[in-house]
């Protein structure tokens, strides 16, 4: 798939789609501004193509500054979330508003998930190859992981859990993704995500068939389809669990620790 035709479907899409969801959108900016007076927007810097920063568009389902406590992976039981961002994050709904983000070009509807500097910083040498793709709304791994909240919810450091049990599988499907992408499954991933706000064992069921048909290795497969427990284990490109969040430069020797 060229850039060009991508971008085409990008700006076509997310047209399409801020017009058929602009009446949603106007309601729910409203419940979350009338809860506080504050903002109804989360406007935060995100790693794109390149290692370029760029302001990504959520719709805030947390308290204000909840940035500030430094705590970047947010659980499902997180006290910062607000009444109405549980509702929120439970539809998906503050994905919406990066569809301007796909309309001004910053990032594309299916791609590798963009991160904070803080969480690119730590990436491998193969892991920085996600950043030569400008980043999606929505790719293999939102499927996957489209549980994260309850994932980190009860853990002493979400950050860490994130960077034990989500990153690996996340980063491995990124990559595949980049390796194999098509406007085939783009489409794909989009009615799957689709699918997985209504049954999320339905979309992982197709999720994982995409993957199969496109040649994924096995433990892909079986980590599409969610039928085991997640267990700690090292990023792509390094060889040992990350223990704590530091900066690393030998991938062979990288085990996030001081």
């Amino acid at each position: 798939m060229s850039k060009f035709t991508k971008r085409l479907v990008d700006l076509a899409l997310s047209t399409l789609g801020l017009i058929l969801f602009s009446p949603l959108l106007v309601i729910v900016i409203f419940l979350v501004w009338i809860q506080d007076f504050k903002s109804p927007f989360y406007v935060s810097d995100r790693v794109g193509k390149n290692e370029k920063l760029f302001k990504m568009i959520k719709l805030r389902s947390m308290v204000m500054d909840a940035d500030k406590t430094g705590i970047d992976s947010t659980s499902s039981n997180d006290s910062r979330i607000t009444s109405v961002g549980h509702f929120i994050r439970n539809f998906k709904l503050d994905e919406i508003t990066q569809l301007l983000n796909v309309f001004l070009g910053d990032m594309s509807l299916v791609g590798p998930r963009p991160n904070v500097k803080r969480e690119t910083d730590l990436y491998t040498s193969r892991e920085k190859l996600l950043l030569n793709e400008k980043p999606g709304i929505t790719d293999f791994a939102s499927i996957v992981f489209s549980d994260e909240g309850d994932i980190l919810s009860g853990k002493d450091d979400p950050d860490i859990v994130y960077n034990q049990l989500i990153r690996p599988g996340k980063s491995e499907l990124g990559l595949f993704y980049i390796e194999n992408k098509s406007l085939i499954t783009d489409l794909k991933i989009l009615v799957n995500t689709g699918i997985a706000i209504l049954s999320r064992r339905i979309a992982l069921k197709l999720n994982a068939k995409v993957l199969g048909n496109l040649g994924a290795p096995k433990n892909l497969i079986e980590l599409a389809r969610r039928e085991s427990d997640l267990i700690p284990s090292p990023p792509p490109g390094a060889n040992k669990i990350v223990t704590s969040r530091n900066v690393v430069s030998n991938d062979e020797d990288f085990e996030g620790n001081s």
